[in-house]
């Protein structure tokens, strides 16, 4: 594949369905040329993505650097990470998918230890990969299960997808535990394109603390960088300022608690890190085009746009 000039970056936004432990993508509409839209670009979204490639052959892109894959291989991808799947020539690949947030369980493992939580989250995120299955033999097996246990939704099904889940998050634990167990703490100085991908720690602070108040200093600091060269260095990448992305994950956040609750717009407006109900009303309004009120009547009519939103960023190779 030749080297691409100016790309755009999507953000993608997932909710698994209420009583389930997954989203599952599965299915022959997973049957497709992978990154041959015309518009080839890298995306990133809220959840953990585990992908198996049934058939086919190509190129997982983590970030800026290319991996060869091929039937058989998984892909474990953290949320807020860049990728893309790009299939061979003319040739269809069949990939199937789950999403989680392995964060939510940890803490159910974990529950009367923030320290632990917080350490084993930032292990099972540690590392995008892309695994043989004879090398993970046991982790693929997990994630097989997943896969059919919500292909086939027999009785007490969600009950089998839970167990599951919280033994492919300790899988991956200790598999990322190993791989830097093997890096011995040695870490060499990024290249500019790495570089260009350090605002990936600001997404995640984002994710993590969107409900309190939120200064670009702050940001600037989990990616370890001036305020001014953050700024500029996001505003590159995704094409909005930092703030205008705090306010459109806040704005997503609004959504699921609507469509999972009954409390006041007040309420929404506290737990989603808007200072003021006006402040929420007038981000709600940039971004969904109609008010929140609006929107909890008939969620259906906006639900897409928040879902599908789509940040263009310029992004070069």
């Amino acid at each position: 594949m030749g080297k691409r000039k100016k790309e755009t970056m999507e953000f993608r936004f997932y909710e698994v369905p209420q009583g389930e432990a997954v989203l599952a993508l599965l299915g022959d509409s997973w049957i497709r040329r992978y990154g041959h839209d015309g518009s080839v670009h890298l995306h990133f979204h809220n959840l953990m993505e585990i992908g198996y490639c049934i058939d086919g052959t190509g190129e997982l892109y983590l970030n800026e650097e290319r991996h060869r894959y091929e039937p058989s291989m998984f892909s474990v991808i953290p949320a807020n990470y860049p990728h893309i799947t790009v299939s061979d020539g003319e040739d269809t690949n069949f990939w199937e998918y789950i999403f989680f947030d392995p964060a939510q369980v940890v803490c159910e493992l974990y529950p009367d230890n923030p320290i632990c939580q917080r350490h084993m989250t930032e292990m099972v995120n540690r590392n995008a990969l892309l695994l043989k299955e004879k090398e993970n033999v046991i982790l693929l097996e997990m994630i097989r299960l997943v896969m059919e246990e919500m292909r086939g939704k027999q009785p007490h099904y969600t009950s089998m997808v839970k167990s599951m889940v919280r033994g492919i998050v300790i899988e991956l634990i200790r598999l990322n535990e190993k791989r830097l167990k093997m890096e011995s703490g040695i870490k060499s100085e990024p290249d500019d394109a790495t570089k260009s991908n350090q605002i990936t720690a600001a997404l995640e602070y984002v994710s993590e603390h969107y409900a309190e108040p939120v200064q670009v200093c702050e940001l600037a600091e989990a990616c370890s960088m001036s305020e001014t060269h953050f700024r500029r260095l996001f505003k590159k990448n995704m094409n909005m300022s930092p703030m205008d992305y705090v306010n459109l994950i806040r704005i997503q956040k609004a959504c699921d608690l609507m469509k999972r609750s009954d409390d006041s717009m007040d309420t929404v407006a506290m737990k989603c890190g808007f200072a003021t109900t006006s402040t929420f009303d007038r981000n709600f309004k940039k971004y969904l085009s109609t008010s929140p009120y609006q929107w909890k009547i008939n969620p259906e009519n906006y639900e897409r746009k928040i879902l599908d939103f789509k940040i263009s960023a310029l992004k070069g190779w």
